[in-house]
């Protein structure tokens, strides 16, 4: 980001931010805090603002006239989730490569008034698996939910070496969709859209399940996948993080499952959300062990998150 210019002609430091976030149900969000204190860290005036959309605010028109309002009101950025991911992707200015590929996106730049959409949950995702779960095979993985987020884990999965994906929905053509994109992108995994009722014998054959549904989350509890179906040679993966320890997470480490929690997804999306906000780089291990502290109470203990940058404790199980 620039500042303004300095009595030398070149452009002052910025030492000011402000950004926010979007979505339903994101009053548990551990967003601001992530992002204000990584700023805190780096000397800066940074606020991040939560705003919770009503069904009513949902539509397209709605919310290009936030999209405005945020320009004008000079935000940096904006984050948005559940469930706007792929209605926000056609309003703003232009989208960054992966985010057209996608046609969904979490993170808005804004700069000189034009807005630009990229998608962290994309690197995110494939961060977390490559620390949280090394070496996991990855011949055929399931994944239930084919929305923004479903969006992008698909693509992360693709780019990690996942040969059989089978993408689980209700929407058909939502998930038709998300493996058009797939395709579109270049990406040569086999992708096939399967309806929930396949699950048992979709995850009877499977390496992995990973739940990229709002589901288990606080305002959505449940599981997304019937627990009689988990055995301890499939890996799980959740995206959903408020609760850090979802009933999906719960009942895989019940039934010795290796698996990992939303966190590492949640870090690592803030910490590249927040370098394209800023301009400025991350101190992602300080962010893991924010996120850490934050959590502490939620899951009984001060276990840590697996990070890319600490060396990862095999004897430690990585659901937390």
């Amino acid at each position: 980001m620039t500042g303004t210019q300095s009595p030398t002609g070149r452009p002052a430091p910025r030492r000011s931010f402000l950004a926010g976030l979007l979505g339903q149900g994101i009053g548990p969000s551990l967003s601001p805090e992530l992002h204000e204190r990584e700023g805190a860290r780096q000397g800066l005036r940074y606020t991040y603002k939560t705003v919770e959309l009503p069904d009513a605010a949902l539509r397209p028109d709605h919310l290009r006239g936030l999209l405005r309002a945020a320009v004008e009101l000079g935000f940096d950025g904006l984050n948005v989730t559940h469930p706007v991911k792929q209605v926000m992707a056609p309003l703003v200015d232009e989208l960054a490569p992966e985010a057209a590929a996608i046609g969904a996106i979490n993170t808005i730049v804004i700069e000189d008034g034009r807005t630009r959409g990229h998608n962290t949950d994309v690197t995110g995702f494939a961060a977390a698996l490559r620390a949280g779960l090394p070496d996991v095979p990855l011949e055929r993985v399931v994944l239930v939910g084919a929305g923004g987020a479903g969006g992008a884990v698909a693509h992360a999965l693709a780019s990690q070496g996942v040969e059989q994906l089978s993408v689980v929905d209700r929407d058909a053509t939502r998930a038709g969709q998300l493996i058009g994109a797939l395709t579109a992108a270049g990406s040569r995994v086999s992708a096939t859209v399967f309806p929930p009722e396949e699950l048992p014998s979709l995850l009877a054959d499977a390496s992995g399940l990973v739940n990229a549904t709002p589901m288990g989350m606080a305002a959505h509890p449940g599981t997304p996948v019937p627990v009689d179906l988990l055995r301890a040679d499939l890996w799980v993966a959740d995206i959903v993080y408020r609760p850090l320890l979802t009933q999906l997470v719960r009942e895989a480490t019940a039934r010795g499952c290796r698996v990992m929690t939303g966190a590492g997804m949640a870090v690592n999306q803030a910490a590249d959300s927040f370098e394209l906000f800023l301009g400025r780089a991350a101190a992602r291990p300080a962010m893991f062990a924010d996120f850490d502290q934050l959590v502490a109470v939620e899951i009984d203990g001060d276990a840590p998150t697996p990070d890319p940058a600490r060396p990862l404790d095999k004897t430690r199980p990585t659901e937390h």
